[in-house]
């Protein structure tokens, strides 16, 4: 029951039918990947894609968890024995109702076990009548004379005022905890609060901005309040909620104050001091914990869309590639690779300061580009990078008119090579190399295939997005391992040549059985077909039946076994081939152009019933066969590559020029323009209509047309426009 619950919210936060959460929910708990789900599983969902699915799994989680604190904290509770059973089932009520983790909490509040406070001091020296009495506000009676009775040295109630601040004290302390009121009171901050800052003790230019600024906080956008916090625990920045507090005030004393109150002036301060010492400085953290888990969230949604598009960049294949690792006094490492990633070449050279040997390293890497029939350079972006840049188009401009052959470079990201390298991974790839060579050669495959180099490499440490060092660790490594499983399962992986990482991403496999199916690849030569996979150690049936659709086996005898065909399939792919007229060898030799067509003319709807699939995974077949191992990254745009080189002063305000979107953030995007820096398209910038964000219109890898607004040389600024264009 509490499932269905689930679902019907989940659905209309999805935008999804409740039988289709529903179906979801049941295929999750069954065992069942996003990815397996997302594709072989579409009629039991609905088609709800992997991007649906985390979310689902997501919001399945918190609600989950979310209704196993309502329970402990309704046993707790209840296990108090401080309620009678109609106070327990407005309590067990109240906790159902409650839809966030904050709000049990604050129901919670009232009868959660307390450190030693003013309150709990007051109670123990017998004040507690006297709060009630001044609590109850009976016309014609008297505080002082009521006081006199709870007079006892002994207590250390020395005199009426003593005991009435000690009322107070307890009646500030139930008013804090009471749930409506913190209620009431958050939804005021939330709607009028502003957060300011200041200069801390430590100075910091890159927060200049900050030193005397206050926003809204239902108005600050995600990255300001990231920026805030990274000030404030680097104490350059002192931050504070400020908020009217008369207005607050006025909140409390509407829910403890009567009409005519003998005892106004008293209860007065118990909402003054209520409000000051408990209430505010407690929704204070609650509200910024909030913006923070607010703005962690977006920034984490901007990165993974980020990965997402960096990892499925089309990748350069067929391309013998020279990787060039940029250093100055270390010298440049190169290494060539074949279109496959093995290593041909490698060798390091100077054309950067301070050695300059420029003619040397030319002739070094001509000989090479000749030798092994180089088509493309991939140069890192790192230290050296300009010098090297303009030191290979020097080189290309004097090299491609006697080609046969046009070599072309571009300027690769780098980020996380220097990881890579060093890892227990690179030194296992690479023994016979150092550390930097194997950068080199991490340059040169994530041109030829970025998902399968990018893989290898923490996905914080890939560099896009913002402030992703800041965020909170499991948080941020399950929705990038997600966005990474979904990128490689959307792929396909080919079962004989994939290495221990990339296999580690395919539906159902862990690290424990990506390390055995290398094993037993090693031991046993290639696989010849997919059912070879149960042979392997750990890879039960359930495993078998999540990866072995997104495994290929190119040099299989079973040709389907080198599409995306699920092998549960295999006995209706058989019977479409044969329907439609084709034989197994058809597939084999890439005969199957006119699947779509033919199946088309029978009607589709007819093909699936009779061959006993749903129309989405005949639709999926039909794809699969017609284009066996077809990679969805080659219907994207290909990557832009270069033979010439710009410097910043050579920009001047109004050229047009086509650039590389290099990363995407809250404010705007950074694109290469083939200068050392990347300029800026501010969000205001991207189009003429008024846009939330700018994934709205670009994502990692576009390629696009700008404009430059403004050079500034001192700052290495440079500012973009896609407006007018």
């Amino acid at each position: 029951m509490m499932n269905d619950s689930f679902c019907r919210i989940i659905a209309g936060e999805i935008q999804a039918r409740p039988e289709q959460v529903d179906a979801a929910v049941r295929l999750l708990d069954e065992g069942n990947t996003v990815p397996f789900i997302a594709r072989y599983r579409k009629e039991i969902t609905g088609g709800l894609d992997d991007t649906v699915l985390r979310a689902l799994e997501e919001r399945l989680r918190y609600l989950r968890s979310l209704q196993k604190r309502r329970e402990e904290v309704f046993a707790l509770i209840q296990a108090s024995g401080k309620l009678n059973e109609q106070q327990l089932n407005q309590v067990e009520a109240s906790l159902q109702r409650a839809n966030l983790l904050s709000e049990v909490e604050d129901i919670y509040r009232p009868y959660k076990q307390k450190r030693k406070t003013r309150a709990s001091a007051a109670r123990e020296k017998g004040l507690e009548p006297l709060a009630q009495f001044l609590q109850a506000q009976r016309q014609g009676s008297s505080l002082e004379q009521e006081a006199q009775k709870f007079i006892d040295p002994k207590k250390g109630v020395e005199d009426a005022a003593q005991a009435i601040a000690g009322a107070q004290d307890i009646l500030a302390e139930q008013l804090s905890d009471s749930p409506q009121v913190r209620a009431r009171l958050r939804d005021y901050l939330q709607k009028n609060a502003q957060i300011s800052t200041t200069i801390g003790t430590k100075e910091n230019k890159i927060y200049k901005m900050y030193s005397d600024y206050s926003e809204s906080i239902g108005k600050i956008p995600s990255h300001r309040v990231l920026a805030i916090d990274r000030g404030e625990r680097e104490e350059a920045l002192k931050v504070s909620l400020e908020a009217d507090s008369q207005a607050a005030l006025h909140l409390l004393e509407q829910e403890l104050i009567r009409k005519n109150s003998p005892f106004a002036k008293q209860l007065q301060e118990v909402c003054e001091d209520s409000y000051k010492r408990l209430l505010f400085p407690s929704l204070e953290r609650q509200i910024r914990a909030q913006l923070t888990e607010r703005a962690d969230a977006q920034a984490i949604g901007v990165f993974s869309e980020n990965l997402k598009n960096l990892l499925m960049q089309p990748p350069v294949k067929g391309a013998v590639t020279m990787g060039f690792d940029p250093a100055y006094r270390t010298g440049c490492k190169i290494a060539v690779v074949d279109p496959t990633g093995k290593v041909l070449d490698t060798t390091v050279v100077y054309p950067t300061p301070p050695a300059n040997r420029t003619e040397e390293a030319k002739k070094m890497l001509s000989q090479l580009i000749q030798k092994y029939g180089v088509t493309v350079i991939a140069i890192g972006n790192g230290t050296a990078s300009k010098e090297s840049e303009i030191f290979v188009a020097q080189l290309l401009g004097e090299l491609n008119p006697k080609l046969q052959h046009k070599v072309s470079y571009m300027v690769v990201s780098e980020a996380g090579a220097s990881v890579y390298s060093a890892s227990e991974l690179g030194a296992k790839e690479f023994p016979q190399f150092d550390v930097s060579l194997r950068s080199a050669v991490s340059i040169a495959r994530r041109l030829q295939d970025p998902l399968a180099e990018l893989v290898k490499i923490d996905p914080k440490s890939i560099g896009v997005g913002q402030y992703q060092h800041d965020m909170p660790a499991k948080e941020m490594d399950a929705a990038l391992g997600g966005v990474v499983e979904d990128c490689v399962n959307r792929v396909g992986v080919d079962l004989n040549t994939a290495s221990q990482s990339l296999l580690s991403y395919v539906a159902g496999i862990n690290q424990t059985v990506a390390k055995n199916i290398v094993s037993y690849r090693e031991e046993s030569g290639s696989f010849t077909k997919r059912s070879q996979l149960m042979k392997v150690p750990k890879l039960g049936k359930k495993a078998f039946e999540q990866c072995a659709g997104f495994l290929r086996v190119p040099e299989s005898e079973e040709p389907l076994d080198r599409t995306g065909v699920h092998p549960e399939s295999y006995p209706a792919a058989q019977k479409l081939l044969t329907l439609c007229g084709y034989q197994t060898q058809d597939l084999l030799e890439g005969k199957l152009e006119q699947l779509a067509q033919r199946v088309a003319q029978m009607g589709q709807a007819q093909v699936a019933q009779r061959i006993g699939v749903g129309e989405p995974t005949l639709r999926d077949m039909v794809a699969e066969l017609s284009k066996p191992g077809r990679d969805p990254r080659d219907e994207l745009p290909k990557p832009l590559l270069r033979t010439d080189v710009m410097e910043m002063s050579d920009l001047k305000e109004g050229m047009v020029l086509t650039g590389t979107v290099r990363n995407v953030t809250d404010f705007g995007a950074f694109v290469d323009i083939a200068v050392h820096e990347d300029g800026l398209v501010h969000i205001s910038q991207i189009s003429k209509r008024r846009i939330s964000h700018p994934s709205q219109v670009l994502k990692v890898g576009d390629i696009i047309q700008v404009k430059v607004l403004e050079v500034d040389l001192e700052r290495r600024r440079i500012s973009l426009t896609m407006k007018d264009l």
